[in-house]
């Protein structure tokens, strides 16, 4: 079992949510609500992977998820 770090943000625009992982550049998908932005983010890091082995590249592994922090500037 692997585990990886996703990022959802959500685009008003769009009126749905974009996925990232981090740790697999180029990995991304989306979804309209984050229950369905995360099970096709699991779709996706799935397919990835397999992707990877298929042409004999390393899977990264995540050894520490990113740090999110909030910044608060003046205006």
């Amino acid at each position: 079992m692997r585990r990886y770090t996703v990022i959802l943000e959500y685009d008003p625009e769009a009126c749905s949510y974009s996925v990232t992982v981090p740790a697999l550049p180029g990995c991304t998908s989306q979804g309209v609500t984050v229950e369905e932005a995360l099970a096709n983010a699991k779709e996706a890091i799935t397919g990835h992977i397999a992707t990877l082995q298929s042409i004999g590249e390393p899977v990264p592994e995540e050894a520490e998820g990113p740090m999110i922090v909030v910044a608060s500037v003046a205006a």
